[in-house]
C-alpha cells in the first residue's frame, strides 16, 4: 500500500477509534436501562404485596419477608374468593399445571420432530424456504390470533359437534401448544446447527444410516439448545392470558380440574381478575398472584440453565 492510500484511510481509523468506546458506552447503557426498569418492576410488585396493613417499617427486611412468605402460602393454598381475606390461586395454579403438563406433551413431540426434519432430511428447494418462512412468520404472530384460532378450531371444530372439545383443559392445551410450536421449530434447527458437519460426515462415511447419525450423534450434541429452547417456550406458554380467554378458560370456578376435558382456570387469568376488582385489597392479592407467577417462570429458566450445563458438561 502507498503512502497515499495511508494518508486516504487514516481518517477513518480516527472514526472508528472513537465509534469503539461510544458503541460499548450505548450497548452497557441499554443493558442497564433493562435491568433498571426489571428492579423497578419487581420493586414495584413487591411494594404492592406488601401493602396491606404496614406492619413493619419498609428497611425491617426479615419481617417483611416473613410477612410475604405468609401471603403467599396463604394465596397457594386458598381458593379464588370474592372475600380478599380468604382469596387465592389454588384452582388457577392447579390448572396452569395441568395446562404445562399438557401443552409438554403435545407441544414437544411435535416441534422437536418437525425442527429434526426441516433440517435434516427435507431436501432444499423452494418448497422448505415457504416452510421456513411460514413457520418464522407464525413465530411473530400475537398470541390473541392463537386464540381465535383455538376457539374456532379446537374449541367449536367449525361447528362439528362431534369433534368439538369445548371449554376444556385440552383445547386449552392444544392452543397453547400451537402457540409455542414455531418457538420450539426454530430453536430446535437453530441447535441442530451448531454441530459441525464433519461429525455427521465421519459417521455416514464410517457405514452409519441417516437415522443413526441424526438419532445417535447430532441430536445428542445439540440437545442442550433444543431442552433450552423447549423450557423457555414453555415458560411463555404458562404466561400468556389472552388464548386462554379466548378459548374459555373459566374466570371463576372452585373445583379442582381432575382431567383433561374438565373445565379450568390458570393463574394468569385470576391475576386478571383481581387485579380489576375496584378493591384496593384486591391489588395486593393481584401481586401476590404475580408473584408465584414470577416464581414459576424463574425455576424453569433456571431449569433450562441447568439442563444446558449439564449436558455441555458430558459432551
Amino acid at each position: 500500500m502507498s503512502q497515499g492510500d495511508g494518508d486516504r484511510f487514516r481518517p477513518n481509523r480516527q472514526v472508528r477509534r472513537w465509534l469503539g468506546p461510544i458503541f460499548g458506552t450505548a450497548c452497557f447503557l441499554a443493558t442497564l436501562t433493562g435491568v433498571v426498569v426489571l428492579i423497578v418492576l419487581l420493586g414495584a410488585i413487591l411494594f404492592a404485596a406488601l401493602a396491606g396493613p404496614p406492619h413493619h417499617p419498609w428497611y425491617a427486611v426479615g419481617a417483611n419477608m416473613r410477612e410475604l412468605f405468609a401471603l403467599l402460602s396463604r394465596l397457594i393454598s386458598q381458593r379464588q374468593s370474592s372475600d380478599p381475606a380468604i382469596a387465592g390461586y389454588r384452582v388457577g395454579l392447579v390448572g396452569s399445571l395441568w395446562l404445562l403438563g399438557l401443552v409438554a406433551l403435545i407441544g414437544i413431540p411435535a416441534g422437536i420432530g418437525a425442527g429434526v426434519f426441516l433440517e435434516e432430511y427435507a431436501p432444499p428447494g423452494r418448497l422448505k424456504r415457504i416452510v421456513q418462512t411460514n413457520i418464522a412468520n407464525l413465530a411473530g404472530v400475537p398470541s390473541i390470533v392463537y386464540g381465535i384460532l383455538g376457539l374456532a378450531l379446537f374449541v367449536r371444530a367449525f361447528g362439528v359437534r362431534g369433534l368439538a372439545m369445548g371449554p376444556s383443559l385440552v383445547a386449552g392445551a392444544f392452543t397453547l401448544g400451537l402457540l409455542i410450536l414455531p418457538i420450539i421449530v426454530i430453536t430446535t434447527q437453530e441447535a441442530l446447527r451448531t454441530v459441525p458437519n464433519s461429525l455427521r460426515q465421519a459417521a455416514l462415511a464410517l457405514g452409519a444410516t441417516k437415522w443413526q447419525v441424526v438419532s445417535g450423534h447430532v441430536l445428542p450434541m445439540a440437545l442442550p439448545g433444543i431442552m433450552t429452547g423447549t423450557i423457555l417456550g414453555l415458560s411463555r406458554a404458562v404466561g400468556e392470558t389472552a388464548p386462554l380467554l379466548m378459548v374459555g378458560a373459566a374466570g371463576s370456578i372452585l373445583r379442582l380440574p381432575r382431567g383433561p376435558l374438565d373445565r379450568y382456570t390458570a393463574l394468569p387469568v385470576e391475576i386478571y381478575n383481581y387485579a380489576k376488582e375496584p378493591n384496593r385489597q384486591f391489588q395486593t392479592i393481584a401481586a401476590g398472584g404475580i408473584l408465584i407467577l414470577l416464581v414459576l417462570l424463574l425455576s424453569m429458566n433456571a431449569a433450562a440453565i441447568l439442563i444446558r450445563n449439564r449436558f455441555r458438561r458430558y459432551r
